[in-house]
């Protein structure tokens, strides 16, 4: 099809310094900073520029999750950045593949690194380019695989000359001691922590919602952003990484020790754990929704968070997705807010979900103290990246005035559960 007439697409300033960088001779380009700063869009323009210059090339763009790559990709971007930067441009959507093909015969792919079929065969073909959309998110073996097909030799044909194969890299930057700042800031080799070869290869900049101001709703950077607790507004409006937590049960090394990539074990027995919000507003708190399993070499294994922002009846079926997705045996919710309500709420979307109800008798940080021991023993090992999970584990100190931590309470559920840690009396 022929991309429809749309208003024409402005560059910020921002944004071309990012497409200068993405022109040059790195090969490897980070743009990281805040909350809808443009990064997606540009790179995805890019990566189209690409596909017009060397017929026959393919591109790919590669998230953890292949229906969170569709949703946003496939449903969103991808389709803005065709109709507003490519008009005339002939195309066609095959929808069923989730792949874009031009009329020059080159290829742009959606892909999601959760979908083993979809990514054995996606990651079976050589690409010129590749587009690791929220990294954050990614592991570096993962990442690393991935490289090898970054191997395509089309011509460029507004030169003449090989296209250099490029991949590009977007996130809400986490801590410092995440391997994408290990990489692109420190340049260190995230295994061997040694100096990486040929540094210049890699480059990164950072955009921030700012920069990209009239693009946005009004008052999203000052109703929404500014308010955000000191370590969400670092990251999400000030596009920093951040450190850990001193007097935080977790640290980041905690967690990276025991990182897996995939679930070895069969599971005993697989839980959710849901800590649900009290309202549905911008500042309402997050509905955490995170998905643990025992497995029978006895370790436990946390492969999913869904946790978001939603009503209710989002929530719930956002909780009926994922106990049908990890063939759980139940969900355990807390309902000191919404009592009788959460188990309600649950059962209107799917009556055959298996719900225990738990109550929060005792402060966040004794809960999690046990469960904290069992990372610190080795048996708790991330499924993958888990940032926003993983960034409140490691910041939340049981401060009064921090926002409330509900991935980590999700999780906590959860592990409690699997685990029969009993929680311990609070000491005076």
């Amino acid at each position: 099809m022929t991309a429809t007439a749309v208003p024409s697409f402005l560059k910020t300033a921002d944004q071309t310094d990012l497409v200068k960088m993405q022109g040059s001779k790195a090969t490897h380009i980070l743009g990281y900073g805040g909350s809808r700063s443009g990064k997606t869009v540009i790179t995805l323009r890019t990566i189209c520029i690409r596909a017009q210059k060397a017929p026959g090339s393919r591109h790919v763009v590669i998230r953890r999750h292949f229906r969170t790559a569709k949703r946003a990709i496939w449903n969103d971007s991808l389709p803005f950045v065709l109709r507003s930067c490519f008009k005339g441009v002939k195309y066609k959507m095959n929808n069923s593949e989730c792949v874009v093909r031009f009329e020059n015969g080159s290829e742009i792919w959606i892909a999601g690194l959760d979908d083993d079929e979809r990514a054995e065969r996606i990651l079976g073909t050589e690409y010129a380019s590749i587009f690791f959309n929220e990294v954050s998110e990614l592991t570096f073996p993962s990442i690393a695989l991935a490289h090898t097909r970054l191997s395509q030799q089309v011509v460029d044909t507004t030169s003449g000359k090989p296209l250099l194969c490029k991949a590009y890299y977007d996130c809400n930057p986490p801590t410092k001691r995440h391997w994408v700042y290990k990489l692109f800031v420190q340049k260190l080799d995230p295994i061997s922590n040694n100096k990486i070869k040929r540094p210049g290869m890699y480059d990164h900049m950072r955009l921030n919602p700012d920069g990209n101001k009239k693009n946005l709703p009004k008052g999203y950077i000052e109703e929404i952003l500014a308010n955000l607790p000191e370590r969400q507004r670092k990251r999400f409006l000030d596009g920093m990484f951040l450190d850990d937590q001193e007097g935080a049960l977790w640290t980041r090394p905690m967690i990276d020790k025991y990182r897996v990539q995939v679930c070895r074990p069969d599971m005993r027995r697989i839980v959710v754990g849901v800590d649900p919000a009290v309202s549905n507003t911008e500042t309402s708190d997050m509905n955490g929704i995170v998905a643990v399993g025992k497995g029978t070499d006895g370790h436990y294994y946390v492969f999913r968070d869904e946790s978001l922002k939603a009503s209710p009846h989002g929530w719930g079926t956002a909780v009926d997705e994922c106990w049908d997705e990890v063939d759980a045996d139940c969900v355990v919710a807390e309902v000191n807010q919404g009592g009788d309500l959460v188990e309600s709420n649950i059962h209107s979307i799917n009556s055959a979900i298996k719900v225990k109800k738990v109550h929060a008798t005792r402060g966040k940080m004794v809960r999690a103290e046990p469960i904290s021991g069992l990372y610190e023993q080795g048996l708790v090992h991330h499924v993958g990246e888990f940032p926003e999970l993983e960034d409140e584990m490691c910041s939340y100190t049981g401060n009064p005035k921090e926002e409330s931590p509900d991935r980590m309470d999700a999780l906590v559920w959860a592990l409690t559960e699997l685990s029969g840690k009993k929680k311990r009396k609070a000491r005076a």
